[in-house]
């Protein structure tokens, strides 16, 4: 199983964060030990002073495919579930500035929280999904599938041409504007819709 992340997939975000709009996915990969799962506690790593949130849809591939043309890439997933792609935003912003990779600052232990994953077939609209973050009851996160710069079908036939997907595959499919940082004791809950989908703690 592989995490497959897309950066930059709102426009917002994108601009916070002062990066030019992509004009295809851009992705990158997290371990399997990087999975946290079952409303765990989320332990702020030695290394990082900056760690931030980026909630996230999160899709699992259901089928074994490579070079996937767009109009079957809808065949490749059935399930979605809530995610944070959590980045150590200070090793990211050294590595960018010495033009080097910046997997330590997003592939670190249990940096991918993520919810249980359901049948998107309970959703009144799969290309419509609303969801948010909360942190100590806040909403700090809003977002709508149908914002993305590339959607799932997009996301799947393009990944696909590089990387072979899998059953089991998860895809976090890029966050909306309102990223931020977390500080030890801080609560996160994550709906889709009106469903709850995670609730845990930094410690």
């Amino acid at each position: 199983m592989k995490i497959i992340c897309i950066g930059r997939n709102y426009i917002d975000h994108a601009k916070e964060l002062k990066n030019p709009v992509p004009k295809e996915p851009v992705f990158f990969l997290k371990p399997e030990t990087a999975l946290l799962t079952r409303n765990r506690p989320f332990y702020y790593p030695p290394f990082s002073k900056e760690i931030h949130y980026e909630a996230e849809l999160v899709f699992k591939i259901t089928r074994n495919g490579k070079f996937i043309r767009k109009e079957f890439a809808a065949s490749y997933y059935e399930e979605v579930g809530l995610g944070i792609d959590f980045t150590a935003r200070d090793l990211q912003r050294r590595c960018k500035e010495k033009g080097l990779p910046w997997e330590i600052a997003k592939a670190f232990n249990d940096s991918a929280p993520v919810s249980e994953i359901f049948p998107v077939i309970k959703l009144k609209d799969k290309n419509n999904i609303r969801f948010r973050l909360e942190k100590n009851g806040e909403t700090v996160q809003e977002g709508v599938s149908s914002d993305m710069i590339f959607n799932m079908e997009e996301i799947i036939s393009y990944v696909s041409q590089f990387i072979m997907l899998r059953m089991g595959d998860l895809v976090f499919t890029g966050t909306p504007a309102g990223v931020g940082p977390v500080k030890i004791g801080d609560r996160l809950k994550g709906f889709i819709e009106d469903r709850e989908m995670f609730d845990f703690e930094v410690r």
